[in-house]
C-alpha cells in the first residue's frame, strides 16, 4: 500500500491514521484521527459498500437509485488486524484497510488484487456552496479496460476517456459529446480476465477519469454530497452487471405490444393525418403497434389538454385506432404553462407544488408553452398529485402509454439549458438545491408518471418512456437516446449507446430510428431499421422539418426492405419477450457486447459493432454508405448464417457480404429460436403453432421460451409458460428434452420444429419413447415436424 506523506496537497485533504474501529453486524467503522469515518457494509459476499464521512458526520442515508427489493445477504464475515492493516474476509473477497491512510485494497481469495486505492478518498472544501467536493482515485493496471456509464456517445471501451454526469438536453449531439441525457455513474473494469464494477451513488454532478490524466490512475469525484460507492466483484462481467442490476432494479414485464414496431414524428396532427398514417401501415402491410402524438396534440402546449380543433374527439379517435390494432402514446413534459385560467397551473400554485428559487420566488423558465413553472417531483406529495392527473387520459379517454420528454429539465434561452442551481427541492424530506436534485429530476417525474399510468391502465400493464434518467430509472420506464441526427456517424453512435445502456443495467432502450434531426436518404433509413429492429425499444421518430420519415417515404425498394426486417422482429417476438423475462427476473442484459459475451478473448475488448441479441443471435449492422459487405468478428463457437444456414467457426474476423436488403445475422449452434407467424400487430391473430428453428450442434445447448397472456398481471400468480429445451447433438442422433414450468395454457397445441444443419438423414423419430410413423409427418423431407406441445423427450436418429 502507498502511504500518505502529507495530509494536504493542492487544496485536497486526506484521512490520516485510524484511531478507532468498531463493528455493528454487517457494518464496519474505521475512524481516523482527523475525523474521517469509513463505513464498510458487506451486502453480499461479492458486493461491498464504502461510505466516507468527514468531521465525524455522515449525511442521511437516502438514495433514489437503490431498489427496495434488492436481494442482499452474506454467509461469511471475518475481521482480523495486524500492525499495519485490518483484513476483512467474505466468501468471495478479501479487503485490506491501511491503518495509516485509510486506503483500501480488494483481492480475491487467492490474493489476486482486483482493485486498489491510489490516493484513495480525499476531499476539498467547496467555499462557494458549502460542503465538499469528494474524490476517489484508484490504481489502473496496464491492460485494464472500462465499460458502462450509460448513454456516452463514445467508443465502448472508456480507457483513456474522461466523462461527466449531468443530464443535459443535447439536441443534435455528436460523437464524443458529453454530457448527454442520462446520468448513470456505474462502470465495469476488466483486467487479466477478471471483472469488477463500481457504482458511485451520488446525484450531484459526477466526473470520471479512466486513466486520461494519468495512465496508471482512474478517479471519480462529485461536486458535493458523500463519497458513497458500491463495489461488485465478478470475476465474470455477467455477474457484475447482474449484481448492479439487482441493486438498482429492473422493470416489470411490459405489455407485448410495447416490444412491437412504433411510429412517431414531431408531430402527427390533425386527427386526419394520424388516421392517414395508420391506414398506410395497414395498406403497405408493415406491422406496427403504436402511433405517437407529440406536443402539438395539446391546447397551446398545456400538459393534459387537447387541441379540440385538431382532435375534436380524442376518445373516439383512440378507440378507432385501437380497433385497427394501434395503441396511442402521448407526450407529457414537466413545464406547466403560467396561465391563471389553466386548472393544473392553479392547482399546483395553490398547493405549493412548484419549485422555488433560493430566496423564495417560483423558479420559471421558457419551454414550448412559453413561460412555465416546474413541479418539484422530488416531493412525494407532488408525485402523488401528478400520478392522479393521468386518470382522465388513461381511464376516460383511453390513452395507452405516456412519453416524458424535456425532463432534464430542459429550459430554453438560458446558457445552462436547465434550472438555476439555487432552485430548491424537497428530495423526499432531505431539502437541497438543484445541484443535488438535477440528475434525479427526470427520474422522479417519470416515476410519478409510471405510478399514475400503472394505476389507471390497470388491469393492463403500464408502458412509459423517458428521455432523462439516473441510475435506477429502469425500474419505471423505457428510454431512448435523445435527439440524434440522420447521419451515418449517428448510426454508429446509436449502436454503441444501446449496447452501453444494456451494460449499465438499462436494457429497455432504443434510438430515434432514421435520426431525429435532418433527413436520411433511403439507404441510411434502411440500414437504421436493420439495426433498430434488434433494439429492445423500436421506434421511428423525426423532427419532421426536413420531410417524411415513414417506411414508405423512400420508394418501393426501401419499403420492401423495411417490411422484411419489421416482419423479422414480429416473428422473433417470443424470443424478444423471453429476453425481457430474463432481464426482468434474472438481471441479464437484453443486448450483450462481445466483451460481455466472451471477456477472455482480448479481441472482443475493443469491438463496438457486433453484439449478441438475447443469448443466441449475433448481429452486426452495416454502418457505411454503399457497402456490399463488411469485416466482422465472430466470437468463439459455431455460428449459422441466418439467411443461408451455412456454418462457420468463430474466434476470428471475416469478410461477410451484406447487400442493402441484408445485414449479417448469425445464430449460435445448438439454439432453439422461437417464432410466431407475422402479425400486423400484437394480438391480431390467435397463434396456432409455435415455430422452433433448431440449429444442430455436436454437444449440449439449452434454450428457453417464456410466454404469458402478453398483458395484465396474472403472470405474477404463476400463470406463465416457461419451456426449457436441452438439445444434445451427436453424429447420428439429436435429442431434445423439454422442461416446463407455469400454469399458463398457450393458444397453440403444436410445436413446429425446423431443423438446420443435421449431419444425417432422419430415419427414426421417437416422441416420449414412442416411435412416430414418418409417413404421418408431411414435412419430414424438409427436416421439419409438428409435435404435441407437451412432449418431454424428442429423439431423432439416422436409422
Amino acid at each position: 500500500m502507498i502511504t500518505n506523506t502529507e495530509l494536504e496537497y493542492k487544496g485536497n485533504l486526506y484521512p490520516n491514521h485510524i484511531v478507532e474501529f468498531k463493528q455493528d453486524n454487517d457494518k464496519l467503522y474505521f475512524t481516523s484521527e482527523n475525523g474521517v469515518i469509513l463505513q464498510v457494509t458487506i451486502l453480499r459476499g461479492s458486493v461491498i459498500r464504502f461510505r466516507y464521512a468527514t468531521n465525524y458526520v455522515f449525511e442521511p442515508d437516502f438514495s433514489y437509485a437503490i431498489d427496495e427489493e434488492a436481494s442482499l445477504g452474506y454467509s461469511i464475515l471475518d475481521v482480523t488486524e495486524n500492525e499495519t492493516e485490518y483484513l476483512i474476509k467474505t466468501a468471495r473477497l478479501q479487503l485490506l484497510v491501511d491503518k495509516m491512510t485509510l486506503r483500501t485494497q480488494i483481492s480475491d481469495l487467492e490474493g489476486n488484487i482486483i482493485n486498489e486505492d491510489e490516493a484513495g478518498f480525499h476531499w476539498e472544501e467547496n467555499y462557494e456552496y458549502g460542503g465538499n467536493t469528494v474524490k476517489m482515485s484508484k490504481m489502473t493496471q496496464t491492460g485494464e479496460s472500462f465499460y458502462g456509464m450509460g448513454d456516452k456517445s463514445t467508443h465502448s471501451n472508456l480507457k483513456g476517456k474522461r466523462v461527466e454526469n449531468w443530464v443535459t438536453d443535447s439536441y443534435a449531439y455528436g460523437k464524443d459529446q458529453d454530457p448527454l441525457y442520462k446520468a448513470i455513474p456505474f462502470f465495469i473494469g476488466l483486467n487479466k480476465g477478471k471483472a469488477y464494477g463500481i457504482f458511485f451513488d451520488n446525484s450531484f454532478k459526477t466526473h470520471f477519469d479512466f486513466a486520461h490524466e494519468r495512465r496508471n490512475v482512474t478517479s471519480f469525484w462529485a461536486d458535493g454530497g458523500e463519497m458513497n460507492y458500491y463495489f461488485f466483484y465478478g470475476p465474470d462481467m455477467s455477474t457484475v452487471v447482474s449484481a448492479y442490476s439487482n441493486l438498482t432494479g429492473t422493470p416489470e414485464l411490459p405489455p407485448l405490444w410495447a416490444l412491437g414496431f412504433h411510429q412517431s414524428k414531431w408531430s402527427y396532427y390533425p386527427e386526419s393525418n394520424v388516421k392517414e398514417i395508420t391506414a398506410l401501415f395497414r395498406e403497405n402491410k408493415i406491422p406496427c403497434d403504436a402511433i405517437y402524438l407529440d406536443i402539438d396534440y395539446m391546447d397551446g402546449f398545456r400538459c393534459f389538454t387537447w387541441d379540440k380543433n385538431h382532435f375534436p374527439n380524442p376518445k373516439k379517435m383512440i378507440s378507432e385506432l385501437e380497433e385497427d390494432g394501434f395503441k396511442t402514446v402521448v407526450m407529457i413534459d414537466p413545464g406547466i404553462k403560467i396561465d391563471r385560467d389553466y386548472w393544473i397551473y392553479k392547482e399546483a400554485l395553490e398547493n405549493d407544488y412548484f419549485c422555488k428559487r433560493g430566496d423564495g420566488p417560483l423558479m420559471h423558465g421558457k419551454v414550448w408553452p412559453g413561460e412555465c413553472n416546474f413541479p418539484d417531483f422530488t416531493n412525494p406529495e407532488v408525485r402523488e398529485w401528478w400520478a392522479e392527473l393521468y386518470k382522465e387520459f388513461m381511464s376516460d379517454i383511453g390513452v395507452h402509454a405516456v412519453w416524458n420528454d424535456m425532463n432534464e429539465p430542459a429550459v430554453m434561452e438560458v446558457p445552462s439549458k436547465t434550472a438555476p442551481l439555487d432552485t430548491r427541492h424537497n428530495y423526499d424530506g432531505h431539502p437541497c438545491t438543484h445541484r443535488k436534485a438535477h440528475n434525479v429530476y427526470g427520474m422522479q417525474m417519470v416515476r410519478a408518471t409510471y405510478e399514475g399510468v400503472k394505476k389507471y391502465v390497470y388491469p393492463k400493464r403500464p408502458f412509459v418512456i423517458t428521455r432523462a434518467a439516473f441510475a435506477g430509472t429502469q425500474r419505471y420506464s423505457s428510454t431512448w437516446t435523445g435527439d440524434n441526427v440522420a447521419t451515418w456517424e449517428h448510426l454508429w453512435i446509436a449502436n454503441v449507446q444501446v449496447q452501453r445502456m444494456c451494460m449499465s443495467g438499462y436494457s429497455f432502450v432504443g434510438s430515434d430510428i432514421g435520426g431525429f434531426a435532418e433527413q436520411p436518404n433511403g439507404e441510411l433509413f434502411a440500414r437504421w431499421i436493420q439495426l433498430g429492429v434488434f433494439h429492445p425499444f423500436c421506434r421511428v421518430h423525426s423532427s419532421g422539418d426536413h420531410g417524411d420519415q415513414e417506411p414508405w417515404s423512400f420508394g418501393s425498394d426501401i419499403t420492401d426492405i423495411v417490411r422484411k426486417f419489421v416482419e423479422i422482429r414480429y416473428q422473433l417476438l417470443p424470443y424478444l419477450y423471453t429476453m425481457f423475462y430474463k432481464y426482468s427476473k434474472d438481471h441479464v442484459p437484453m443486448l450483450k457486447p462481445l466483451v460481455y459475451y466472451d471477456q477472455e478473448d482480448t479481441q472482443t475488448h475493443f469491438r463496438t459493432d457486433e453484439f449478441i441479441f438475447g443469448n443466441q443471435i449475433l448481429v452486426c449492422p452495416i454502418q457505411e454508405p454503399n457497402a456490399q459487405g463488411r469485416r466482422m468478428y465472430f466470437p468463439k463457437g459455431k455460428w449459422y448464417d441466418f439467411w443461408t444456414q451455412e456454418t462457420l467457426n468463430g474466434g476470428k474476423e471475416r469478410w461477410v457480404t451484406a447487400e442493402l436488403d441484408k445485414i449479417p445475422i448469425y445464430v449460435k449452434a445448438g439454439s432453439v429460436i422461437p417464432k410466431y407467424p407475422v402479425q400486423q400487430y400484437v394480438g391480431q391473430m390467435v397463434i396456432k403453432e409455435l415455430i422452433l428453428d433448431t440449429y444442430f450442434k455436436l454437444g449440449i445447448e439449452t434454450s428457453e421460451v417464456y410466454e404469458d397472456a402478453q398483458d395484465g398481471f396474472d403472470y405474477k400468480k404463476g400463470r406463465y409458460s416457461l419451456r426449457n429445451f436441452k438439445l444434445t447433438g451427436k453424429e447420428k442422433s439429436l435429442t431434445i428434452q423439454q422442461f416446463k414450468d407455469g400454469s399458463f395454457v398457450t393458444s397453440y397445441e403444436k410445436l413446429k420444429f425446423n431443423f438446420y444443419g443435421l449431419p444425417f438423414k432422419i430415419g427414426k423419430v421417437h416422441v416420449d419413447n414412442e416411435e412416430v410413423d414418418l409417413k404421418s409427418m408431411d414435412s419430414i423431407k424438409e427436416n421439419s415436424m409438428l409435435i404435441d406441445k407437451n412432449f418431454t423427450l424428442l429423439h431423432i436418429t439416422s436409422k
